[in-house]
């Protein structure tokens, strides 16, 4: 009898747990996953981004191949989360109005078919009149979207995972390559580790966010004159408001900046719906410093062959959009393993 073949899945956070998930359905009866990270769901890090995550969906318009291979990455994970939220209520995402307000629109933002090559999948998707945008505003739309609770959505994953028959490890990896060593009999790693382990494209990207209890009832974007951003992104399940935010790439201070945080706070009383009794005010909870793991060109999304059989499946670089692309790179990932004949063509439901 041959003996049991082990697949390592580096990186617990939302897109190395979508991927884990992916592979168990098409696991061969001989095959079991382990799932090795530094950091698990309920840990806190400011290397771990997924739990710090506002996680909404805001499509990114665009024609390049990159642009057009995440808006079908995103369009998929979209549906995918569609059936969770009617289905697993526990999981934290909940779908509700998104609106997006634009002073300054990008030139991909004016060209009608960049706009619906990552739109028009959305329901209820629509622009905004005149007449319907605040003052300021030259480019609006709405639609339906989802709000992740983040670190909730990333605890049920863990959960489904060890309950489907996954293993975990807790184990800070100097390479990816060291992954063959944690297991017996492994072929297979796939590293999902967010920066790739020395990867020169690879780069974080500082994101500052406050969360606070103020409740608000849809999910806001708002593009300020001078190219910066804020939003508003409810947590479904009692968690709050995440209040955004900020993009430095190549920052590496952990600390809050408290003038960031003052400014945050100053354009949402000004913009969102927060309810009449937060007066302008805000309940903070805490200031959240998290660094996204992105790559110059996008993900990488292919297998190394490493010789003896062995072979790493890299997918990791997914910057901002971990959440808004998860489920389409898990199945990309598991479709690439297929290819390769890593798993099984039969999914196991």
């Amino acid at each position: 009898m041959s003996e049991r073949e082990t697949i390592v899945v580096i990186g617990s956070g939302v897109v190395g747990l979508s991927t884990a998930l992916c592979i168990q359905q098409h696991l061969k009866p001989s095959q079991s996953v382990l799932l090795v990270a530094r950091d698990f769901p309920s840990d806190t890090s400011v290397n771990y981004a997924s739990p710090w995550a506002g996680g909404h969906y805001r499509p990114e318009p665009g024609s390049s191949p990159q642009a057009l291979r995440e808006a079908k990455q995103a369009q998929r994970t979209y549906e995918f989360f569609k059936r969770i939220a009617a289905d697993e209520p526990a999981a934290g995402i909940q779908f509700l109005q998104g609106v997006e307000h634009l002073e300054a629109p990008p030139p991909e933002y004016l060209d009608r078919q960049s706009v619906r090559n990552v739109y028009s999948h959305l329901d209820g998707f629509r622009y905004l009149s005149s007449d319907e945008m605040p003052d300021g505003v030259k480019w609006g739309v709405e639609y339906r979207t989802y709000v992740v609770n983040s670190p909730v959505y990333c605890a049920h994953m863990l959960r489904k995972f060890i309950l489907k028959g996954g293993n975990t490890k807790r184990y800070t990896l100097a390479h990816s390559k060291e992954a063959f060593s944690l297991a017996a009999n492994v072929r297979t790693v796939v590293n999902c580790s967010g920066l790739g382990f020395e990867d020169p494209k690879s780069f974080i990207i500082r994101g500052q966010t406050c969360l606070v209890r103020n409740p608000v009832s849809a999910t806001i974007t708002r593009q300020n004159t001078d190219g910066s951003w804020s939003f508003s992104i409810p947590r479904p399940l009692d968690g709050g408001t995440v209040i955004g935010g900020t993009k430095q790439p190549h920052d590496w201070d952990p600390n809050p900046s408290p003038a960031t945080r003052s400014q945050l706070l100053a354009n949402a009383s000004k913009w969102f719906p927060f309810t009449p009794e937060s007066e302008g005010k805000f309940d903070v909870i805490q200031d959240i410093v998290g660094r996204r793991p992105a790559r110059e060109g996008g993900m990488r999304l292919e297998v190394e062959k490493l010789g003896n059989g062995k072979q790493i499946v890299h997918s990791y670089g997914a910057g901002g959009r971990g959440f808004e692309l998860s489920r389409g790179v898990a199945e990309d990932t598991a479709a690439l393993m297929l290819e390769n004949g890593l798993l099984r063509e039969k999914a196991v439901l």
